[in-house]
């Protein structure tokens, strides 16, 4: 703040130059439209006039690009190149400053005279700096920008060098902001408030480095706790081995003290083997007495039974023989009954021969009596009959076939009428569901009207836009929709929608770069296909002239509609056409008013429906409405439209009900016809057969009666007599044959007969006998069997002591040795690690097994070399460790405390600056105001400058002398063009007196100016460029000889341009 170069005080009375910094000439090679011009300037004001065209504006062109400014800086050209005169390929810009007196810039290096050139090519250029003798002494772009900043030139400060472009918009401009902004950068306020907010941002950041440095302490912290911990594990790490080596000692004489008792417990074993052979070797001793006496009892049985076989053997020989004779009698009277049946079957099959030939001869004789009785009329009676018959069933398959044909095209009809209702229902159906999709639709839009104008989506978007609202150079505007409302009721929301439903959706935007945030922010949320319009949220609401209106009665768009942003009204008229597009209640009415009266401005007509009619040329164009325009999104009363839609949706619903009651009547119909036709078709076939029958039945009658008149007498009967006797001859003689053989059969079984008698009687005498033989033999078998018995028991017995019971006894003396010797082994082991007594003085091994000691000596071996494993390092280098890493920490955390309280002292220091700053701010605003009406009092006018720092506005209030109401004029707008650009030069000559620079330009400034307030102002200029001090170059087209002449006042004329 110490170093602003903002005037505070009144300026002096005395001019005074200090010769540094002033322009002292210019010259222009191929720059825009010179090919080569140079310019000498005073030291006071210079006065440079010319007609338009002439090259007056290309000399603060110049100058800006001499001094660094960018081509697009300049709102002359978009770059550099541009300026090339046409036809060249390069273009000069050469200055010349003064550089004398206590502000000069390097005087031991520039003299007193600095000469900057700037050339420029096609594709670069560079900037030289010249001393007094024309020696280059830097090209860098950093000593140009040192050179700028002491002698405080910024050329982009409309109170440096005012362009031509400048000038309109600030002698035009009606808006506050731009007025702040104007008055915030020519004061270097804007600079010091930047300069602040930078310093500021830099503490953030440094605060926020120092933060992190004292979180990157905190693992170095844990890795301290961590060493602790460490340390006393390694102290509880001596104690596990401790505890393992008594561990160890004790499972040495564990492995002793268990073999003795595996000792004692093989000796008691090997006493209860041996133990067992007496009474292994006493079972054997009996087993083998019973085989000896068994042995004996089966040799005087065998004996007994070869005596009873002796004595029986002939009477089985008797019996076997008859049973033989038995079964070949037996066979033979089998065979006669077999031979006899067959023979017997034979003749009743030529019985039955004979039966048939008979009957035969019969039915012939029968025949032959009826077919020559037969009375010819009687059967051409009974033909006639037939006749009748088959006509009358022909008659009946006819009218089955037609009622069948009848009851299809009926079935027809009636299946089509089901299919009709069918589709009314659904229609009404998909009706109803879209009126409930409707009404669920209209819920939601209750409770957030935003949700009408894209879903839920709309939502997301509005959360990712208020997530970046900071990017956003202004806050988006959207839906359009939610921005908007009907004004006379709901009555035209179908044909608003249907006319701008497009547009309700869309965003409003300020500029491009707002329209690439949106973009991403819609991608963000899922928005796709967002239409974004880019608009100037500057703008005032537009207002429209009435000779640009449709000049009918019937309303617009623009009229029906209420919107709460005037940058929603541009965009409905720029955009949507809305100040164009007329509303009609009626359809012909619409027609009449696009069609035949022709009115003029009218773009296209909607009516109530939503229809849509327009003309183009001899094009006359009518279109129906939309049936997926989203109607009721601009409505205002939901709960009406909500209440509404769930009529028609109960209207639907009766619809479908009364649509279903038709259907099932229809299909009640069509079930009956369907019946009857099938049982049409069931009874067709019985009567084509019935019809086909007797159709057969009069064939065959009429064949008959013809085969009659034509047939030959009677076959002769004798034929079939001499067949009869041939066969009845046969009959006999089989049947004699047949005797024969039925007494052959009596005599078989006749003698089966008596051998059957003689086997029984032989069997009754010698049963006695052949029972006692069996029951010898039956003892016998047991005998056996038992001294089987008996010697296999014996055998495993002795198996048992040979195989068992003496390898056992072996086996158990042999491990009895090996313990022994173990034991020894063991002893000595033990010994070796540690006396028996040192066990005993450790509380022994009572209670322990080996295997449990050594599962313990496992886990503690493990367990100390996991231990070991995780701290390789001794608990001495721990704790050295740990010191150096302490005291590292501690001094890290006192470097840090000292960044805080450095940091702390900076941010009190900014706040005193901010509270200067402000303090500043509020005093130059005064300051502002008094010289404000220093200047307007030249013309005996009074006014005011109120500045808001915190709206960011600046309001001029003037009050004219000639005003009898003596009202405040708080726009510049509201004043004549010469009082307007006299007021705004009061303002800028204020703002010119607050700051500093070598010289000043301003172009145009009079253009709006009457020939009074010209004079007033000029004068008020040259007076003040002279009491100023500072070197003044102002270009204007108009006539300045009533400009007083001066030594200080230079006037040049420029050439007429060139046709």
């Amino acid at each position: 703040m110490d170093d602003s170069r903002v005037f505070t005080g009144e300026s002096s009375g005395s001019p005074h130059h200090t010769g540094a910094g002033i322009i002292s000439k210019i010259r222009l090679e191929n720059f825009m439209c010179h090919s080569s011009l140079e310019i000498e300037f005073g030291e006071w004001v210079n006065f440079i006039t010319g007609q338009n065209g002439s090259g007056k504006s290309a000399i603060l062109t110049a100058l800006c690009v001499a001094f660094g400014s960018r081509a697009k800086g300049t709102q002359r050209a978009s770059s550099l190149k541009d300026f090339i005169k046409t036809g060249c390929n390069y273009a000069l810009v050469s200055v010349e400053m003064k550089n004398q007196g206590e502000d000069a810039f390097k005087p031991e290096v520039y003299g007193d005279l600095i000469r900057i050139e700037r050339r420029i090519l096609e594709s670069s250029s560079s900037t030289i700096l010249k001393d007094n003798q024309g020696k280059k002494v830097s090209h860098r772009k950093d000593e140009l920008r040192e050179l700028v900043e002491h002698f405080n030139i910024d050329v982009e400060n409309p109170c440096v060098i005012m362009s031509q472009d400048k000038s309109r918009e600030f002698l035009h401009s009606g808006n506050d902001k731009e007025k702040f902004k104007f008055f915030f950068k020519a004061t270097l306020l804007q600079q010091v408030n930047e300069l602040l907010e930078n310093i500021r941002g830099q503490l953030d950041a440094a605060n926020a480095m120092v933060d992190e440095l004292e979180s990157s302490i905190r693992p170095i912290l844990k890795e301290l706790n961590d060493l602790q911990v460490k340390i006393k594990n390694m102290e509880h790490v001596e104690e596990i081995s401790l505890q393992l080596q008594q561990l160890k000692k004790k499972l040495a004489w564990s492995w002793v003290f268990d073999v003795d008792k595996q000792i004692q417990k093989q000796g008691e074993q090997l006493e209860d083997l041996k133990g067992r052979i007496p009474t292994c070797q006493a079972r054997i001793d009996r087993q083998l007495v019973k085989v000896e006496e068994l042995k004996g009892q089966l040799l005087d049985k065998k004996n007994q039974i070869t005596f009873m076989m002796e004595k029986t053997s002939e009477v089985r020989k008797m019996k076997d023989e008859l049973q033989h004779d038995l079964s070949l009698a037996t066979k033979e009277r089998l065979e006669l009954e077999e031979e006899h049946n067959r023979r017997n079957n034979v003749i009743q099959k030529m019985i039955s021969h004979v039966r048939r030939l008979e009957q035969q001869i019969h039915d012939i004789r029968e025949q032959h009596v009826k077919s020559t009785q037969a009375d010819e009329h009687e059967v051409e009676e009974r033909l006639k009959n037939l006749q009748e018959e088959v006509d009358l069933a022909n008659t009946s398959l006819k009218r089955l076939k037609e009622e069948e044909d009848a009851l299809s095209e009926k079935l027809s009809l009636a299946t089509d009428a089901v299919r009709k209702i069918n589709l009314e229902i659904e229609e009404n159906e998909k009706k109803y569901r879209d009126i409930c999709d409707h009404i669920r639709e209209l819920q939601r839009h209750r409770s957030n009207k935003v949700t009408a104008f894209g879903g839920e989506r709309v939502i997301s978007l509005l959360r990712a836009i208020e997530r970046h609202h900071r990017k956003f150079k202004r806050p988006p505007i959207g839906p359009i929709g939610a921005h908007v409302t009907l004004v006379n009721g709901d009555i035209w929301a179908l044909a608003v929608e249907s006319a701008i439903g497009k547009l309700l959706n869309a965003f409003i935007v300020t500029d491009q770069k707002d329209a690439l945030l949106l973009r991403q922010c819609s991608r963000e949320a899922n928005c796709q296909h967002l239409q974004i319009i880019i608009y100037d949220f500057s703008r005032p609401k537009l207002n429209i002239p009435n000779h640009m209106l449709p000049h009918t009665d019937h309303p617009t768009i623009l009229s029906v509609l209420h919107a709460d942003n005037p940058t929603v009204v541009n965009v409905l008229v720029d955009q949507g056409h809305a100040e164009r597009q007329v509303l009609v209640r009626d359809y012909e009415v619409g027609k009449s008013v696009v069609f035949e009266k022709r009115i003029t401005n009218l773009k296209e007509v909607y009516t109530l429906e939503g229809y849509r009619m327009f003309s183009r040329g001899s094009v006359q164009t009518v279109l129906p409405p939309n049936k997926r325009i989203r109607t009721g999104r601009l409505c205002s009363s939901i709960d009406d439209q909500i209440n509404g839609f769930e009529k028609d949706a109960s209207k639907a619903q009766e619809l479908v009900c009364v649509g279903k009651g038709r259907k099932r009547d229809a299909e009640e119909v069509c079930r009956d016809l369907r019946d009857k036709l099938q049982s049409i078709k069931k009874r067709r076939p019985n009567t084509e057969r019935d019809l086909m029958s007797k159709e057969m039945t009069l064939s065959d009658l009429k064949n008959s009666y013809a085969a009659m008149a034509s047939s030959p007498l009677a076959p002769n009967v004798d034929e079939l007599c001499q067949e009869i006797l041939q066969v009845q001859e046969e009959i006999q003689e089989k049947e004699i044959v047949l005797e024969k053989f039925r007494v052959r059969m009596t005599e078989a079984e006749v003698k089966a007969n008596d051998l059957k008698i003689s086997f029984e009687n032989l069997c009754d005498s010698a049963k006695g006998e052949v029972e006692a033989f069996e029951e010898a033999e039956r003892k016998l078998l047991l005998i056996e069997e038992e001294l089987h018995s008996a010697e296999n028991e014996k055998a495993h017995y002795e198996g048992v002591m040979q195989k068992k019971v003496i390898p056992d006894i072996k086996a158990a003396e042999a491990a009895y040795e090996e313990l022994q010797h173990n034991r020894q082994e063991s002893h000595k082991k033990a010994s070796i690690i540690c006396p028996e007594s040192e066990v005993e003085d450790l509380g022994g091994c009572a209670g322990s097994t080996p295997e449990q000691l050594s599962a313990q000596v496992k886990r503690l071996n493990q367990r100390l070399q996991n231990e070991s494993q995780r701290y390789p390092e001794s608990i001495d280098d721990l704790r050295l460790m740990y010191e150096k890493k302490e005291q590292r920490i501690k001094r890290k955390q006192q470097t840090y405390e000292a960044f805080r309280n450095k940091l702390n002292v900076c941010q009190k220091a900014l706040d005193l600056r901010w509270s200067k700053f402000q303090r500043n701010a509020s005093l130059l605003k005064r300051q502002l105001t008094w010289q404000f009406n220093g200047h307007l009092r030249r013309k005996g006018i009074s006014g005011n400058i109120k500045v808001n720092y915190e709206d960011k506005t600046l309001s001029i209030e003037v009050k004219m002398p000639q005003d009898a109401s003596s009202d405040t004029v708080r726009d510049t707008r509201g004043l004549s063009g010469g009082e307007r650009s006299f007021s705004t030069l009061c303002f800028a000559l204020a703002l010119h007196e607050m700051t500093e620079s070598p010289f000043r330009a301003m172009d145009e400034f009079d253009v709006f100016m009457d020939a009074v307030s010209r004079k007033i102002s000029l004068d008020t200029l040259v007076d003040f460029a002279v009491g100023q001090g500072s070197q003044w170059i102002i270009i204007t087209p108009h006539d300045i000889s009533m400009v007083k002449p001066g030594e200080r006042v230079k006037k040049q004329q420029m050439a007429a341009p060139r046709v």
